[in-house]
């Protein structure tokens, strides 16, 4: 077990009380007063308190703001039937400085507060200003030292990072506030906030002892962390939301951005060769997948309630549709299912459609198809039977004409399932899929309960699957699923990757993009591509999850063990996707030949949609394409398109509810009115209204 994860957030919770937010949400994490301020006066002290900065990441992944921060609102997820944090996807009035709060317009009182990040990572800021100012005089051992001093450049840029990418310029605090009250801030620009986190990043950089793990193996801060996180705020600074005042800073980050990527991909090795690896094939709490090399960064969950801190990793709620209430009731919810069927992150029509459905493993190896029947219901003429498929989420593309007149739905509408013609769907006639054939059924007329389509006549239907207005029939992504759980609702207990080296060389070919240097870029993508590619042998028709590590649950008994083998049938619906292709195990292909011409179909039908022409922005859009691939729900994906200054296109293109999007504002967050109303001028006046408007991002 990792030492670190057992730490409790202690000391975090304290050093809130130092810190230059206005909020007082987290002062009640834990006991703050059972240690003194002259306790970091003291080695252990710095030292207890630089372990206990790995508890701040873990607040990303512990509530609503998870998703609502991240990836709402852009080209890859939009919102199901749960409205909790639907402003951060369609850009409505309550996403501002004011809150979303039912007083503002959301949909409940769970919704994410644009103030939730800003409160956050001044906490760690305000840790880290202890380190970094006391570690010089109070650490004789050199060693030690540069470990602590390393870990706080490394958090310090990290969340400053984070909130330069949300909210543009903010307010640089880089020494510690002590028994003291300071309320005249001042917002420094963006450019000098982008000059404070790399700096910070290429301290950290420095101190670290290349890959020494000094809390763990696998999951704590090394060079290697800092390596990728510098080339990503090298890369943000000299992107095109700040192409106002970047030019002189392009061409020497980019260079060094593929520096520090270059030592981050040679330091850690080859990526790991089975993509299921990283996500799929998690097997149990700190099970060996949590401590693959490839792995740079990740916040770290484990069953001590200890480590969960106060929300817990509760990210498994996130991604799955509404499986439990469609009609029939065909699969119940429980802790055998990995995940629960929240259905606040429903992907996009681009979201499907990006894959190359046939030979991108990545695609079967992270949507959820299928379902077994685990409560069979009354009356039952098909004799359903438990374990059979229950739900069927057939992804198939545009120009599939297999399914066109049959009418999809649930037993309850349609106990037949039969075209105009009175024919029954291909999925109904054949054989049972078994662990090397492709069918997805073991006799002829097998019923399946529950199935949907993308799409029919070329027509993308999934969205008014039932005729909802917004469907909550999708298939879900598999990253969070987690069988570990002790509850329905319980907490999970796996780690959430933050950083990898898939991203790594994604960010490396993005810079020999912008120099230029299209050949070097092709190959990074190709190393990505490569690993994508199904190896010979493998089974196209396989599925697997988190749900997995319900095998070493203690609660694995009795029925709840027969539901997990009911639920749990380990196919997905490749073949019924993919009708024309004929069971394979054969390697496939999805190497670039050239680049930036001649791109794969799905990419250049993306390319045509946002209208980029140049090879400049060919390339760019590409890699946009193939983050999505390698990243799809990794929790970056705003940030990014903010970033290249691509988020209002595409997320006009092709996330039809964010239709409040506005140029000029959206790019940024709001910063929060508390904050703002509690900012005084230095004769400890109040702002006037201007000088509050002036703090304000624009739009806002």
């Amino acid at each position: 077990m990792n030492k670190f994860k057992n730490i409790g957030i202690v000391f975090l919770a304290m050093m809130g009380l130092l810190s230059s937010s206005c909020s007082n949400d987290f002062l009640d994490e834990e006991q703050v007063s059972k240690y003194p301020t002259s306790y970091f006066d003291t080695a252990q002290g710095l030292t207890d308190l630089t372990e206990s900065l790995y508890g701040n990441i873990r607040w990303h992944f512990g509530y609503e703001w998870a998703y609502g921060i991240n990836l709402y609102g852009t080209d890859e997820f939009t919102n199901a039937n749960d409205l909790t944090n639907e402003m951060w996807n369609t850009y409505g009035s309550s996403l501002g400085p004011l809150g979303a709060t039912k007083s503002t317009g959301a949909a409940n009182d769970n919704a994410t507060s644009p103030a939730a990040l800003w409160d956050e990572m001044y906490y760690g800021i305000a840790s880290a200003n202890m380190i970094i100012a006391k570690a010089p005089t109070v650490i004789t051992d050199v060693k030690v030292r540069n470990r602590c001093l390393a870990h706080a450049y490394f958090l310090r840029g990290y969340n400053y990072y984070r909130l330069t990418a949300q909210y543009g310029g903010v307010v640089l605090q880089t020494v510690p506030i002590i028994e003291t009250v300071v309320r005249n801030f001042t917002r420094s620009s963006e450019e000098d906030c982008w000059k404070q986190v790399i700096s910070d990043l290429r301290n950290a950089y420095g101190l670290f002892e290349g890959e020494v793990f000094t809390y763990g193996k696998g999951i704590t801060w090394t060079k290697a962390t800092a390596a990728h996180f510098l080339a990503k705020a090298l890369l943000f600074r000299s992107s095109e939301r700040n192409n106002a005042w970047n030019s002189a800073y392009k061409t020497d980050d980019y260079k060094e951005a593929v520096d520090a990527c270059s030592y981050a991909i040679s330091s850690r090795g080859a990526l790991t060769p089975n993509y299921s690896d990283l996500y799929a094939n998690w097997t149990g709490i700190d099970c060996p997948n949590e401590q693959l090399n490839e792995i740079l960064m990740a916040a770290g969950f484990n069953g001590d309630a200890v480590a969960e801190g106060r929300y817990g990793n509760q990210t498994y709620n996130y991604f799955a549709p509404q499986f439990s209430s469609f009609a029939g009731g065909w699969v119940a919810r429980g802790i055998w299912i990995g995940s629960m069927d929240f259905q606040r992150c429903r992907p996009t029509e681009y979201s499907y459609g990006v894959f190359d459905h046939v030979n991108d493993a990545r695609m079967w190896k992270t949507f959820k198809t299928v379902y077994g029947v685990n409560t069979v219901k009354t009356p039952n003429p098909n004799a359903v039977k438990l374990g059979d498929p229950g739900i069927v989420m057939i992804l198939n593309d545009k120009n599939d004409n297999t399914y066109n007149g049959f009418t999809f739905g649930c037993f309850s509408q349609n106990p037949t399932w039969k075209d105009n013609a009175g024919r029954l769907p291909e999925w109904s006639i054949a054989g049972r899929q078994k662990a090397t054939s492709g069918s997805l059924t073991s006799k002829v007329g097998q019923f399946v309960p529950n199935a949907s389509v993308l799409y029919q006549n070329g027509v993308y239907v999934a969205p008014t699957f039932k005729n909802q207005n917004v469907c909550n029939f999708f298939a879900g992504i598999n990253k969070t699923d987690d069988g570990s759980r002790n509850a329905e609702k319980g907490n999970a207990h796996r780690d959430v990757i933050m950083a990898r080296l898939g991203e790594t060389y994604l960010l490396r070919a993005e810079c020999y993009v912008r120099l230029g240097q299209f050949g070097d870029a092709m190959n990074d993508i190709n190393v990505v591509r490569s690993r994508a590619q199904w190896k010979s042998g493998e089974n196209r028709s396989y599925y697997n999850d988190g749900s997995q590590a319900f095998e070493k649950n203690p609660l694995n008994t009795g029925a709840a063990a027969t539901n997990y083998i009911n639920s749990n049938l380990n196919m997905n619906t490749y073949y019924l996707s993919n009708p024309g292709v004929a069971v394979t195990t054969a390697a496939s292909d999805l190497t670039l030949k050239s680049f930036p011409a001649n791109l794969p179909a799905e990419d250049e039908a993306v390319i045509a949609k946002v209208g980029a022409s140049s090879d400049m922005e060919r390339a760019l859009n590409f890699i946009l394409n193939e983050r999505t691939r390698e990243l799809l729900g990794e929790w970056d994906r705003w940030e990014t398109l903010s970033r290249t200054g691509t988020l209002i296109k595409r997320a006009k293109a092709f996330n039809p509810e964010a239709k409040f999007i506005t140029e000029n504002k959206h790019e940024l967050r709001p910063i929060p009115q508390t904050f703002i109303d509690g900012v005084l001028n230095k004769d400890g006046s109040n702002l006037s209204t201007a000088q509050k408007a002036a703090w304000q991002n624009p739009g806002y």
